[in-house]
């Protein structure tokens, strides 16, 4: 399963995810559904301004996640 999203998260709002006082970050992708994804998925993209861009994640049938990739 494939799919594409975009995020906007500054640095502050991110921090909760980075410290653990935050778990999941919901982003509805580009065909409506609301997605859950972990926030330690999102720390190879952390900027100094946060996490911002379009995405592609690609999910496994079980729904184990296989990549995730700034696009």
């Amino acid at each position: 399963m494939i799919f594409y999203f975009s995020i906007n998260v500054n640095y502050q709002e991110f921090e909760r995810y980075y410290q653990g006082h935050a778990d999941k970050v919901e982003v509805r992708d580009n065909e409506g559904r609301i997605l859950w994804i972990h926030g330690r998925h999102f720390r190879p993209f952390l900027t100094r301004t946060g996490v911002q861009g379009q995405f592609k994640m690609e999910l496994s049938q079980s729904g184990e996640l296989l990549s995730l990739f700034k696009i």
